[in-house]
C-alpha cells in the first residue's frame, strides 16, 4: 500500500483512504470492469461539489484498458480493493479533460445523447474547439483547468467476459453487432409495459449508432445509412417518452428528424401528440394535419386525437369557469 501511495505521490496525485476495502487488490487487466461511485469536489479548499454519481442515480462503470478519456481514473482505481472508499487529490494535468467527460456523464444522467456536439477529434481539440459545453461550471473549470479532488467508492470489480459491456465501451466492430439485439431487447420490453426500460435499451443502441457516425463525414453514404438506422429507434424512444410523460424531449427529437426527413408521418404523429399535451394546440392541429397529408389512410386515427384535444380543451375550460365562478359577482 505505501508503495502504491509512493507511486501516485510522483504523478501528482494524493491518496487517502476513508474506508478500506476487502481482500486482495485485483489484477485489474484490460478488460476488467469497475463500478464505482464517484464525487467530484474542487481543491480549493472550499471543495465544492462539482458533480455526484449518486445523485445522478446510477454508479459510473469502466473498462479497465479501454482508453476511457480520463486516464486518471483508471490510475486511481488500479491502486483500490472492492468495498474501498478513498479520496484522490489530483494535480491539474490529470484533470483537464474532466470539463468534457462531466458533460457526458452529465447528458447521459439527463436521458441525453452523452456525444452531443461532439465531433471526430481528440479530447483537447474538442475543448478548444467549443464555446461553451453549456454548464457554466464546466465552461469555467475548462476555461481556467485546475486541481480536482475525486472521492471514489469501488463497488464491485468484474472479470472479462463476465459482463455485457455499455456502448461507449465497445469497439466499432462490436456496436455494430450489439445493436439488433439491443434494438430487439427494447422491443420485448415495450411489449411488457416494461417502457422506461425499454427507452433505456432504444437510448443504447441509438448512442451505438451515434458514436459510429461520429467518425464518418456528415451526408457521405456511411453517415446516411447509420442515420437511416437511429431514425427508426429514435421514434421507438419517442414513442416511450411519451408514455412516460417527458413531452418536451418528444418535441427536441421529433423536430431533429424532420428537420432531415420532412416526409416521415411517425415524427409528425408522435410531435402532434406531444404538442398536445403541452397545449400547443395551433403546432398539434398542424402537425395532424400534415400526418393525413402524407398518408390519408390516418385519418381516423389523428380524427380521434383530434377529439381527445377537443374534450381536454372542452375540460379546461369547464374547470376554468367552475374555478373563477362568483369572484365577478
Amino acid at each position: 500500500m505505501a508503495e502504491e501511495s509512493l507511486e501516485l505521490s510522483a504523478e501528482g496525485i494524493q491518496k487517502k483512504i476513508i474506508h478500506a476495502g476487502k481482500g486482495e487488490l485485483p489484477s485489474f487487466c484490460d478488460g476488467t470492469k469497475a463500478s464505482f461511485h464517484y464525487r467530484t469536489l474542487s481543491a480549493d479548499g472550499a471543495c465544492s461539489v462539482i458533480d455526484d454519481s449518486r445523485s445522478q442515480g446510477k454508479p459510473m462503470e469502466l473498462i479497465i484498458g479501454k482508453k476511457f478519456k480520463l486516464p486518471v481514473w483508471e490510475t486511481v482505481l488500479r491502486t483500490m480493493r472492492e468495498g474501498e472508499s478513498s479520496e484522490f487529490h489530483c494535480d491539474t494535468q490529470h484533470t483537464v479533460l474532466y470539463p468534457l467527460v462531466s458533460k457526458s456523464l452529465r447528458n447521459i444522467a439527463a436521458g441525453r445523447d452523452p456525444l452531443e456536439g461532439q465531433r471526430h477529434c481528440c479530447g483537447v481539440a474538442q475543448m478548444h474547439e467549443h464555446h461553451s459545453l453549456g454548464y457554466p461550471d464546466l465552461d469555467e473549470l475548462q476555461k481556467d483547468p485546475k486541481p480536482l479532488i475525486f472521492h471514489i467508492e469501488l463497488l464491485k470489480v468484474e472479470a472479462p467476459g463476465s459482463y455485457r459491456q455499455d456502448p461507449w465501451a465497445m469497439s466499432d466492430e462490436e456496436m455494430m453487432a450489439a445493436v439488433p439485439s439491443i434494438h430487439e431487447e427494447g422491443n420485448q420490453l415495450f411489449k411488457e409495459g416494461k417502457v422506461k426500460a425499454a427507452s433505456e435499451k432504444y437510448h443504447n443502441a441509438i448512442a451505438c449508432l451515434k458514436n459510429l457516425q461520429m467518425k464518418e463525414k456528415p451526408g457521405d453514404e456511411a453517415w446516411i445509412r447509420l442515420d437511416l438506422m437511429i431514425t427508426p429507434l429514435l421514434l421507438n424512444y419517442c414513442q416511450c417518452k411519451l408514455q412516460l410523460g417527458e413531452y418536451y424531449e418528444v418535441l427536441e427529437h421529433c423536430s431533429s428528424i424532420l428537420n432531415k426527413y420532412e416526409d416521415n408521418v411517425k415524427a409528425y404523429f408522435k410531435r402532434g401528440k406531444a404538442h398536445a399535451a403541452v397545449w400547443n394546440v395551433r403546432e398539434a392541429q398542424a402537425d395532424f394535419t400534415k400526418v393525413t397529408e402524407l398518408d390519408p389512410s390516418l385519418s381516423n386515427t389523428v380524427n380521434r386525437e383530434r377529439r381527445a384535444l377537443e374534450q381536454r380543451l372542452r375540460d379546461k375550460d369547464q374547470e376554468e369557469r367552475e374555478k373563477y365562478r362568483g369572484i365577478f359577482i
